[in-house]
């Protein structure tokens, strides 16, 4: 998602850069061809000197003109959040809509204050997820339930399933739908994802604004600062593994939470915010203390009336789901009642009989369990055929991948079938995801396949001069040796930033600005005084060009606003980018001085031929080793992987997993893929094979 000053301009800026490297390029061959005729006249050398320049003058000016103009900070934050508001509001929405069950259907959530005993705020005693529906019109709506919450401190609890994520993505996009200028923007944070040991809560939220939408660190550091930012903090029950299958009252991680919360504030105000937790976490987690000066509201079973009345709506046939309604309305507190009394279930009950199947047969299943059991092995086939579905995934097949992939999500490797389905990891990361086709075969495949690329250069050195092939073969032996031992080890994956964003990043930049021309000047004149001037200014200029195209294009830790496959596509950018500097390098460092040596005694022709065998030789042995070894790690490793898992996997995994997110089966957290609900999840474990459904 594109933010202020996003990818797009910064491919822009990246594209001058670009030909401002080609300006002072063209400007240092001028002077290599200058060389060998006499050297340069005082006017060359100044045409030379003053046509960089001049360009770089240019560039700075451009960007001094680009500063925003200077005025009232509160005001320009007060625009920012407006168009944050957008961004927000599209992303969520569809967040929104994915656990609707791709539809714009809800069921109408009801929920209790729950009383506290530390500080509780002033809210309603009860509430509903909207005003509409067979609720009394005394209940307020979440809106206008949380606007009179005093001071704005919500914790949401519920049962697993209960639709503790939908009220919060409601109550977001109602409150930017009802947004003035001067109210926060809610911004929805995994908990997960908060490292309580080194950041506080508004560095959490500037932080997410930088990697989740694309923001400059300075502007989301100034809305933060403004409280323009309503925390909506997903998931305090994520945060700590469970203990002996129970919640863990201790929960390091979680309380960490519960005090940065307690001392967030908005001047002398407690801070607003928004918590979502499971019922049993959240009070075994505040025996002894809670989030202080917030209300706590318990979301309630769906009643009979609100499950007919969502089933109703979600039918394409009233008349085919006529028995089912008929028994809920009849039975309301049986067992099929009371199993239908959470939104996953009504949701999974939706999908399973949406196009066909008869759902009268729920009433003759005798238990709850039973009943899970029967729509969880329907709801693969169910949504696989609901789904357009163009490269013709089976349900065999889904269901086969889907849990081969939840073997990877048990952090020990021992779990049983039987183990509780909180005791199983829940992210899935694609260049996480290697250690499925074993350690030690994903290694050496990557290990050899790196080797063999790198080697594939070998026989070219046999077309660089004589003198030259027993050199060139020796280095691309030893770097592809190098290569294949590196390869070993896992790399994280990386993208290119722009270094202008921040204040670092600019810091960084003018520095290797300063450093590479110094640096190519002192290898330039060290390998003139050995090997000649044109060595030497061949020299100074590849080293220069690297060193000015890894700052500008510098690699660095992906932020999660990058999605599951965008990081993949990224580290790939990085090793090609890696690829193309070591090439160019090589070429430049060996092709055209051995051309200038030949040419002095052999001839144009000879000089072209051997000069470009032997830099074409060298720039690809030293790219292959840069773009592989050093470049893409993290995709070089996740395409092995593919190689290695051919028979229980597909090898467009990301592709797969993509259209499991459009047919409801999984779901987008970051650049991480998440089953849709850990029941699926551990029911998928539990199952190898797809049971026979008649």
């Amino acid at each position: 998602m594109a933010g202020l000053g996003g990818r797009r301009r910064r491919r822009k800026w990246l594209l001058i850069g670009a030909l401002c490297a080609l300006a002072v390029g063209v400007s240092a061959v001028y002077a290599v061809q200058a060389i060998p005729h006499g050297g340069l006249q005082p006017t060359d050398t100044v045409t030379l000197l003053g046509f960089p320049l001049g360009v770089v003058g240019i560039v700075l000016a451009v960007m001094a003109l680009r500063k925003p103009v200077e005025g009232n900070d509160a005001e320009l934050a007060h625009g920012w959040a407006s168009t944050l508001a957008k961004q927000v509001e599209t992303g969520e929405s569809a967040v929104w809509r994915q656990l609707l069950g791709d539809d714009t259907r809800r069921i109408n959530l009801a929920y209790v204050l729950r009383s506290t005993t530390v500080r509780p705020a002033a809210a309603p005693a009860a509430g509903r997820l909207t005003a509409d529906g067979p609720s009394p019109a005394t209940l307020p709506d979440i809106v206008t339930y949380y606007r009179s919450t005093r001071p704005l401190r919500l914790v949401v609890t519920g049962a697993a399933g209960a639709g503790k994520t939908v009220l919060a993505l409601e109550l977001l996009l109602a409150l930017i739908d009802g947004r003035s200028d001067d109210e926060p923007v809610p911004v929805r944070i995994p908990l997960s994802r908060w490292d309580t040991e080194r950041q506080s809560l508004p560095e959490l939220l500037q932080q997410r604004l930088t990697e989740a939408y694309d923001w400059p660190a300075d502007l989301a550091a100034s809305l933060v600062r403004h409280h323009l930012i309503l925390p909506v903090l997903d998931g305090l029950d994520e945060m700590d593994p469970l203990v002996n299958g129970s919640p863990d009252p201790a929960a390091p991680r979680a309380t960490a939470v519960v005090r940065a919360l307690n001392t967030y504030q908005h001047g002398r105000d407690a801070g607003p915010l928004i918590l979502t937790c499971r019922t049993h976490h959240y009070d075994a987690l505040t025996s002894n203390t809670g989030v202080l000066d917030a209300a706590h509201i318990a979301v309630a079973p769906v009643d009979t009336d609100g499950a007919r009345t969502y089933l109703t709506d979600r039918a394409l046939d009233a008349a085919h789901w006529q028995p089912l309604l008929n028994h809920l309305a009849t039975h309301p507190g049986g067992p099929l009642a009371t199993v239908l009394s959470t939104p996953w279930r009504l949701c999974l009950t939706a999908t399973v009989y949406h196009h066909d199947g008869d759902p009268a047969e729920l009433l003759a299943l005798p238990d709850a369990h039973t009943l899970d059991q029967h729509l969880l092995a329907r709801y693969i086939p169910a949504a696989s055929r609901t789904t357009p579905n163009p490269r013709g995934y089976t349900p065999q097949d889904v269901h086969r991948w889907l849990h081969h992939l939840t073997t990877h999500l048990d952090p020990t490797g021992t779990l049983p079938a039987t183990a509780p389905q909180n005791a199983e990891a829940t992210d899935l990361v694609l260049h996480e995801l290697w250690p499925l086709a074993g350690r030690t075969r994903v290694r050496g495949t990557d290990a050899f396949l790196t080797t063999l690329t790198t080697l594939t250069v070998l026989p070219l050195a046999w077309t660089a001069p004589p003198w030259l092939t027993g050199p060139l073969a020796v280095t691309i032996s030893a770097w592809a040796a190098v290569s294949g031992v590196n390869a070993i080890k896992t790399g994280s994956p990386r993208h290119l930033a722009d270094p202008r964003r921040t204040l670092e990043g600019r810091r960084e930049l003018a520095f290797a600005l300063m450093v590479g021309p110094a640096v190519g000047l002192a290898v330039g004149l060290a390998a003139g005084s050995t090997y000649g001037s044109t060595y030497g200014s061949m020299s100074a200029l590849s080293v220069g060009l690297t060193v000015g195209l890894l700052a500008v294009l510098r690699p660095r830790q992906p932020g999660t606003s990058l999605g599951a496959r965008a990081v993949i596509r990224s580290d790939a950018m990085v090793g090609l980018t890696f690829a193309l500097t070591g090439a160019l390098m090589g070429a430049l460092a060996v092709g055209i001085p051995v051309g200038f040596d030949i040419g002095s005694t052999g001839g144009l022709t000879l000089a072209l031929t051997d000069g470009l065998a032997a830099g074409l030789t060298f720039g690809l042995a030293a790219g292959s080793t840069a773009g592989l070894a050093a470049g893409a790690r993290a995709s070089r490793r996740y395409a092995v992987f593919l190689l290695c898992s051919r028979r229980r996997l597909p090898f467009r995994l990301g592709l797969f997993l993509d259209w499991a997110v459009t047919a409801g089966l999984t779901r987008y957290s970051g650049p991480a893929y998440q089953y849709r609900h850990r029941e699926l999840q551990h029911w998928l474990r539990q199952h190898p094979q797809a049971p026979s459904v008649p």
